[in-house]
C-alpha cells in the first residue's frame, strides 16, 4: 500500500532466522531463563542446500531469508478470495463500483481485476521496478519478510504494478495479500491485504473535450518542482490529479455513503509525484484511507509506455474494514469462528452491516525483562518470535519500560504481553505454559539474558 509512514520509517539490519523457533519448541528445550545458548546451537540457520518450500516451489536459503512458522501458514489462504468473509465484500464493492462507472469500449469495463496474483516476488519487484532506492530503509530486513536475496513475500501490491503495464495495460486493480514485519497490537499483524489501481492516459483520452485540446502536450522538459516532474506539463499533471481525486472520492462516497468530507494531504511516496494522503471524516475524526499520485514517469517510461501518463492508488481492505464494520481486532479477520463470519452473509454486499462484538473474554497480562545483546537487537524480531509462539492468543505487545545499568550501560526492556482468546476464557496456567516458550525462544534465538 502507498503509504507514506511506511517509507520514512527507519529500519534497523537483524541477524536471526526464526523460522528455527518451531524447532525450538519441538525439541522441547528447557534451558534456564537467563541463560545465553552458544553460537553453535544456529550453526544451522541457513545451511548451504536447505530449502523453503512455499506454493509448490522451492527457494534456497540464505542470509537474507527470515520467514516465521506463523507467517507461512498465512500464505496461501487468500482472506479477500473467500465468500462473504469482511474483506471479500469491501474487495467486491470496489470492483463492482469499477465495473459499473468506468466503461471502455464496446461497453466492457475499462479496469481489469487481479486478485489471484502469488505473494512472492522478487527484490527487484518490490523495490527497484518502482524505483526505491537501493539504501532505501523500506528494504531493510527488520521490515520484510525475505526466502532469499532474490525473493521475498511481497510487502506491497505495487509489487505487480510494472510487470501489468509491461504487458500493455492501461487500467487495473490488483488485490492481495502482503507481508510486513511490524509492532503487536489491534491495528497491525504481519500480513494484511491491500488494493491497487493504476491508470494510464495517451495524450488523445486526457485532452478528450478540452477546448483546443489537440494543441495541449503531456510531455515537455523542464525542472520539477512540487506540483510536477520534470517530463510533465502542468496542463496534464492537473488533469491527471484532478481525474484522480474525482475517482477516489467517487470510491469513498460509494463506500462510505453521501455528505462524507474528504481532504488531500500532500505526502511522498518513490513511485508517485505529486503523492497525496486521503482523509476522511468519520465518527467525528479524521482517517487517512489510502495514498496516491501521478505515476513517476520514468516507471511508466521502463514500462515500454513513454507515450501515456497516469495515477496510482493503494487501500488497506483491513483499514477500510475495520471503519466499515466497526471491527476492532485486526485478529478477527482470520478468525473461523462463525459467530463472527456469519455476521457478513449478507445478500446485498452494499447492504450496512455493524459488526457485533463476540463475548470479551478476560485478558491475561505477563511481562517479559531482559538484558539486550551489545548489538543488532532489533524490535521486530521479538514480535516475530512472541507471534509465532504465542499465535493470535497475543493481542499486544507494549514496551513499559527501558532501564540503563549506571555502570555497565547494559540496557535491559520490560515488556507486557496482553493475552486474550477471541472465543473463551484462558487460563493463567495456559498463558505461563506460553510465555515461558516465549522467554525460552528469546533466549535462543535473540541471544538476551533475563534480568530478575
Amino acid at each position: 500500500m502507498m503509504v507514506c509512514s511506511a517509507f520514512i520509517r527507519a529500519a534497523h539490519e537483524h541477524t536471526f532466522l526464526v523460522r528455527n523457533i518451531s524447532h525450538v519448541f519441538r525439541c522441547h528445550q528447557h534451558q534456564a531463563w537467563g541463560s545465553r545458548p552458544a553460537a553453535s546451537q544456529f550453526a544451522a540457520q541457513g545451511a548451504p542446500g536447505s530449502v523453503v518450500e512455499l506454493l509448490g516451489k522451492s527457494y534456497p536459503q540464505d542470509d537474507h531469508t527470515n520467514l516465521t512458522p506463523k507467517v507461512l501458514s498465512k500464505v496461501g489462504r487468500n482472506l479477500h478470495n473467500q465468500k462473504y468473509h469482511p474483506l471479500w465484500l469491501i474487495k467486491e464493492r470496489v470492483k463492482e463500483h469499477f465495473y459499473r462507472q468506468y466503461m471502455g469500449r464496446p461497453r466492457t469495463p475499462l479496469f481489469s481485476v487481479y486478485d489471484q496474483l502469488p505473494p512472492v516476488v522478487t527484490t527487484w519487484q518490490n523495490f527497484d521496478s518502482l524505483l526505491i532506492p537501493a539504501d532505501h530503509p523500506s528494504r531493510k530486513k527488520g521490515d520484510n519478510y525475505y526466502l532469499n536475496r532474490v525473493h521475498m513475500l511481497r510487502a506491497h501490491t505495487s509489487a505487480h504494478q510494472w510487470d501489468l503495464l509491461h504487458a500493455g495495460l492501461n487500467a487495473f486493480l490488483v488485490v492481495g495479500d502482503v507481508y510486513r514485519r511490524d509492532q503487536i497490537d489491534s491495528q497491525h499483524y504481519p500480513v494484511f491485504h491491500q488494493l491497487e489501481g493504476v491508470r494510464l492516459f495517451s495524450k488523445h483520452e486526457l485532452f478528450a473535450g478540452v477546448k483546443d485540446g489537440e494543441s495541449l502536450k503531456l510531455f515537455e522538459e523542464s525542472s520539477r518542482s512540487v506540483h510536477k516532474q520534470e517530463t510533465h506539463t502542468m496542463e496534464a499533471v492537473k488533469l491527471v490529479e484532478f481525474d484522480l481525486k474525482q475517482v477516489l472520492t467517487r470510491l469513498m462516497t460509494h463506500l462510505f455513503g453521501d455528505g462524507l468530507e474528504v481532504r488531500w494531504v500532500d505526502c511522498y511516496f518513490p513511485f508517485t509525484h505529486p503523492s497525496f494522503e486521503l482523509e476522511i471524516k468519520f465518527g467525528g475524526e479524521w482517517i487517512e484511507v489510502l495514498g496516491c499520485g501521478v505515476m513517476e514517469q520514468q516507471l511508466v517510461n521502463s514500462a515500454g509506455a513513454q507515450d501515456r501518463i497516469g495515477w496510482a492508488f493503494g487501500l488497506g481492505l483491513e483499514r477500510l474494514a475495520m471503519i466499515l464494520y466497526d471491527i476492532p481486532d485486526i485478529r478477527l479477520f482470520w478468525s473461523e469462528d462463525e459467530r463472527f463470519l456469519e455476521q457478513f452473509h449478507l445478500s446485498d454486499i452494499n447492504q450496512r452491516v455493524q459488526f457485533q462484538p463476540l463475548s470479551k473474554y478476560p485478558a491475561v497480562f505477563n511481562d517479559i525483562s531482559f538484558w539486550l545483546p551489545s548489538e543488532n537487537y532489533m524490535e521486530n524480531d521479538f514480535y516475530d518470535i512472541v507471534r509465532t509462539v504465542g499465535g493470535d492468543l497475543v493481542e499486544k505487545v507494549d514496551l513499559i519500560d527501558k532501564f540503563e545499568h549506571p555502570k555497565t550501560h547494559r540496557t535491559s526492556h520490560c515488556y507486557r504481553i496482553t493475552y486474550r482468546h477471541m472465543e473463551r476464557t484462558l487460563s493463567q496456567r495456559e498463558v505461563s505454559s506460553v510465555h515461558q516458550a516465549v522467554q525460552e525462544a528469546a533466549v535462543q534465538l535473540l541471544g538476551v539474558e533475563g534480568r530478575f
